[in-house]
């Protein structure tokens, strides 16, 4: 007999594209120059279409690529409507969102609702007067003292520091939740909400499936504009957005911000065929998650990312609570969203040691967990994180914090310069990584000669070549489709994370020693169709090596 955790008890007939799709991540200033310029371009990423989908993804993220002044590289946008030209021109994005369809891969753009720069019409003439058409179309607030100079609250902005910034020309503050030269639109007038939800049309209409939102818990702040709360936090995280000796009462997860995540739900799915979708990048703990995604029984985002594994230890018991919690927390009609790294965090491989037997597990892990995996450019052949000084830094972040002594960012947890998570794409180990025949606006990571595409599609054990029969199986596989999944709490162990995904007619065990040694491991009677190990196939081969995972086909 064997003891297992039923997790989920049903399965849909039919699921959305989306829950079934395995979506990749474009950086597209640093996947692949097509004009010599050093810069990534829309053509490069069309040029690599085919290479996306032979390793087995049904969907691209991209992202910001619309007009900015790049303070932010992107995330500061001037006019959502025009593409910058270091990219391309529309006629490009439309070839793009072709292209792609083409190849059955459905297209997300990545929409900064929060904020826009201080460079876009609508904040030059907000900030003109205090009595214009647009005045209001920011968050404004008078200072205090006797020259009305100091800050009018105590809120704090993400990275820190006071959000607030005074503006000499309508003596007053504006409130940004990011970065200075980001400010933040003002969602409690009814303009500024129809004016972002005509941008999300205007894309939908030229056929993008979705969208990944930017810090969409940030969306409203409270009118009442009080101080927060005093808190013992120093640090925000994932799970907890206090932090800065504060608790983010009324300037993070509004219940307002919940509210027009249904709003906009109700756009996202008055465009049909297909089925639109809405992922948001929110901090908060499970509950608060869920409430972007299901507000007083109203559907909201479709997803929302699920950042836990960026931080998770790669052990058994961790692994083995973290997805009874989210499957508990998340179960249908809610699907977990599962990731390793993105623009913003530190690489994958390198939070491992640069491993890529505990790369495949985790790939293993990912490919077949019930929930939507999604792999940042390079992930795949296992590119590292680069090491780029704070004061030679193009991130607005690192020159933010290049007043601090190396050795310490050295120290965090978390690359502090973001650029060292957004080298150019590694091709070949020709020039510059085969990524531009130009200077790259970023040096390319050194180890681009043996870490690259072309090697590592050539070497039968590498980690894209794994990605692919992973892929392969969950995408022809109904279990992994659309199966339930259950925890076999007798396989598992302190070493050993042991789960089932069934359908009424399949029945898959995944295997995976999340440890450092030799374990032993009883399977039931059945075929194993994927190993990380190349040289294991046989049932009968009990013993699994260090940071191995197996998938097992059981017969009854």
């Amino acid at each position: 007999m064997f003891s297992i955790v039923v997790i989920q008890q049903t399965v849909l007939a039919q699921e959305a594209w989306y829950k079934k799709a395995a979506i990749y991540q474009i950086y597209p200033r640093s996947f692949y120059d097509t004009n010599g310029d050093g810069i990534g371009d829309i053509n490069g990423i069309i040029e690599k279409l085919d290479y996306i989908q032979s390793m087995g993804f049904q969907a691209i993220w991209i992202s910001p690529f619309f007009s900015s002044p790049k303070k932010d590289f992107g995330y500061d946008i001037s006019d959502y409507y025009n593409i910058a030209p270091e990219y391309g021109t529309m006629q490009d994005c439309e070839r793009l969102i072709s292209a792609a369809h083409k190849r059955n891969l459905k297209v997300i753009f990545d929409l900064v609702m929060n904020h826009t720069s201080d460079e876009h019409e609508w904040f030059k003439t907000s900030a003109s007067s205090k009595e214009n058409n647009k005045a209001d179309w920011y968050v404004w607030k008078d200072g205090k003292g006797k020259n009305g100079k100091q800050k009018p609250n105590n809120w704090k902005a993400m990275i820190g520091g006071s959000g607030w910034h005074w503006h000499e020309g309508r003596k007053q503050f504006y409130w940004s939740s990011f970065l200075p030269f980001q400010p933040d639109l003002n969602y409690h007038n009814p303009e500024v909400k129809q004016a972002m939800l005509n941008v999300a049309k205007h894309w939908l209409q030229k056929g993008v499936d979705g969208f990944r939102l930017d810090i969409f818990n940030a969306i409203y702040e409270d009118e009442s504009m009080k101080n927060n709360p005093f808190s013992f936090k120093i640090v925000p995280s994932e799970s907890n957005p206090n932090g800065f000796f504060q608790k983010a009462k009324y300037n993070i997860n509004h219940e307002k911000s919940f509210q027009f995540a249904t709003e906009f739900r109700q756009v996202i799915d008055s465009f049909q065929n297909p089925e639109r979708y809405l992922i948001g990048e929110v901090f908060g703990d499970n509950e608060t998650l869920k409430k972007f995604c299901n507000y007083n029984g109203k559907g909201g985002l479709n997803t929302v990312f699920l950042f836990k594994t960026l931080t998770e230890k790669l052990k058994a018991k961790p692994y083995r609570k973290m997805v009874a919690e989210l499957e508990k927390d998340f179960r249908e009609p809610f699907t977990p969203v599962y990731v390793y790294s993105n623009h913003d965090r530190k690489r994958s491989i390198s939070r491992l040691d640069g491993n890529i037997e505990k790369a495949k597990l985790l790939a293993m892990f990912q490919f077949t967990v019930r929930g939507i995996p999604y792999t940042y450019y390079g992930e795949e052949i296992g590119m590292t994180q680069s090491y780029i000084p704070l004061k030679q830094g193009l991130d607005p972040l690192a020159q933010r914090f290049k007043w601090m002594p190396q050795f310490l960012a050295n120290m965090s947890s978390e690359s502090i310069n973001r650029d060292e998570c957004r080298t150019p794409m590694q091709w070949t180990a020709e020039t510059n990584a085969g990524f531009t025949n130009a200077t790259p606006w970023l040096p390319v990571n050194i180890n681009y000669t043996e870490t690259n595409v072309k090697t590592t599609t050539e070497n039968e054990n590498s980690l894209l070549n794994f990605y692919k029969k992973a892929l392969k199986i969950r995408n022809n596989t109904n279990a992994f489709q659309n199966g339930i999944l259950e925890i076999d709490t007798e396989k598992s162990s302190k070493r050993i994370f042991a789960f089932y995904r069934l359908t009424d007619s399949e029945k898959y065990l995944i295997v995976l020693n999340m440890s450092k040694k030799h374990t032993s491991i009883n399977h039931l009677k059945g075929k194993i169709i994927l190993s990380t190990r190349n040289d294991i196939n046989d049932i009968t081969t009990k013993k699994m090596r260090p940071y191995e995972g197996r998938i097992v086909k059981i017969s009854e």
